[in-house]
Parts: C-alpha cells; structure tokens; sequence
C-alpha cells in the first residue's frame, strides 16, 4: 500500500514557476514509476509526465514538453513536478499517481489505469 500526499501549489501569475512535491509512504519507492497529472473544472483527466523506477527514463505530454520536468529522489520517497512558464490554461488540480511497475513503457504511463495509487491533489490557479 502506498499513500501519497502532494504539495506545492498555489496562485501564481502568468510567466511564473511551481514545483509539486509528492511524498509516497512506504518502502520500495524505487520500485513504483510515478506519474503527474491534472484535472479542470469540466474536463477529463490529463497525463503531463511520468518517471521510471530510478528515474532514467521521463515522458511527457506535448501541452508541457519543454515547460515541466518531472524529477524523483528516492532516498526521500518524493517525485516532482518543476513547472516553468506556467499559463491561464494550466490552471487545474494536480495529481501525483504510482504504478507499481517500475518500467512502464510511454504509452503505458500516460494512461490513467496504469496507476494503482493517487493522491488527493493540489490545487494549481495561473492568473493573467
């Protein structure tokens, strides 16, 4: 069982930068691949970034390939989301989820039904 408990967000002008910190309970982290995605009000659950087990490996959705980095330091059971350049449009609640398959493959990570645990979100609002 992991529990995971994002933090970090927060009101931020247009051009500003986040970084969500994910902390995961329990033991073996290195073993689960990460991912972060969010949610606005009236639409669908989006994939932003995911990270393999040790972290070689990171994948991105095309709305913030080149905006976001997705990092994990497994000696402190946390992954992140460091968020540059941030627009109206991102503005959403923030989800970190585990999947306890280290080595998921891109198109895999990007799915929601790939992870097996979520956290309950942090809230992320860009004003002009």
């Amino acid at each position: 069982q992991v529990q995971l408990v994002e933090s970090g967000g927060g009101s931020v002008q247009v051009g500003g930068s986040l970084r969500l910190s994910c902390a995961a309970s329990g033991r073996s982290f290195s073993g689960y691949a990460m991912g972060w995605f969010r949610q606005a009000p009236g639409n669908d659950r989006d994939f932003l970034a995911a990270i393999t087990g040790f972290g070689a490996i990171a994948y991105y959705a095309d709305s913030v390939k080149g905006r976001f980095t997705i990092f994990r330091d497994n000696a402190k059971n946390t992954v992140y989301l460091q968020m540059n350049s941030l627009k109206p449009e991102d503005t959403a609640v923030y989800y970190c989820a585990a999947d306890a398959d280290a080595y998921g493959s891109g198109s895999y990570l990007k799915l929601g039904s790939a992870y097996e645990y979520w956290g309950r979100g942090t809230q992320v609002t860009v004003s002009p």
